[in-house]
């Protein structure tokens, strides 16, 4: 199998920034995020649901096939701030040229990615190419939204179509995969105010390899991958996590629900 790079991230509310925006430089962190909460709810009528700009990462998780091997885990160290992360997403596209492989990356993970690039200054030159470094990125590169290089999972199984888009948690419990373990992307922020980093990348690191199981059924549904070769993946990968549920027990908890 080619390059395949599965990713999912987290974040927490972009306080820096809604200090310089709302002029709120006299309030805790805390105070920050719940006045900028409070003025989405506003402007939305309901919810408070950031918009992207003001969504700042805290964690990155992938799956990295490659050669014979799957790799999962998050990048960085649990203390790396957000512009090392950010770099070190975009510099494992410089180094592979891999497949993306995301669940709503189109709609959510790639442009926060982008603003958060901006903000901090970060080159992506390979990501960002559109056939003017590589003609084969012409026709196939990672910012159309009809082009394989970033396979936006729940935006293609939907068929493009809004209404039709479904949660990550209930296809792969539906397909008799884990689904979402240990908390929700609403609970992130209570997680890093109560300084849980590792139960965020815990939790982010078990959202990929959902998506990455679905993938691998994706792949086999439009004939990519033959029977036995789909067989001998998800082995793989059982073989890989088995390895390390050792030094991560949210990896035993996910073969376990798994096997269930």
């Amino acid at each position: 199998m080619k390059n395949v790079f599965v990713f999912d991230i987290e974040t927490i509310p972009d306080v820096a920034s809604g200090r310089r925006l709302y002029g709120l430089d006299d309030l805790s962190d805390e105070d920050v995020a719940r006045a900028m909460f409070h003025l989405r709810a506003q402007q939305t009528g309901g919810s408070d649901f950031l918009r992207l700009h003001l969504q700042r990462i805290c964690a990155i998780s992938v799956v990295l096939r490659h050669g014979d091997k799957v790799k999962v885990w998050s990048l960085g160290e649990p203390d790396a701030g957000e512009a090392e992360l950010v770099q070190r997403f975009f510099d494992g596209i410089d180094r592979f040229t891999p497949t993306l492989v995301s669940w709503n990356g189109g709609g959510f993970d790639l442009p926060v990615l982008h603003y958060r690039a901006l903000l901090h200054g970060v080159q992506a030159p390979r990501y960002w190419d559109t056939g003017a470094d590589d003609r084969e990125f012409k026709w196939n590169n990672y910012l159309s939204r009809y082009h394989e290089r970033h396979t936006d999972l729940m935006d293609v199984l939907a068929g493009y179509q809004m209404r039709a888009n479904a949660p990550l948690d209930e296809i792969a419990s539906m397909l008799g995969f884990p689904g979402k373990m240990g908390m929700s992307g609403d609970k992130v922020w209570d997680a890093w105010l109560a300084g849980d980093i590792g139960g965020i990348r815990n939790y982010c690191e078990t959202d990929v390899l959902n998506t990455w199981l679905v993938y691998l059924r994706f792949q086999f549904i439009r004939g990519q991958l033959t029977e036995k070769a789909y067989q001998g993946e998800l082995n793989l990968l059982r073989t890989t996590l088995q390895l390390q549920q050792g030094d991560k027990p949210h990896f035993r908890e996910f073969l376990e629900r798994w096997q269930a």
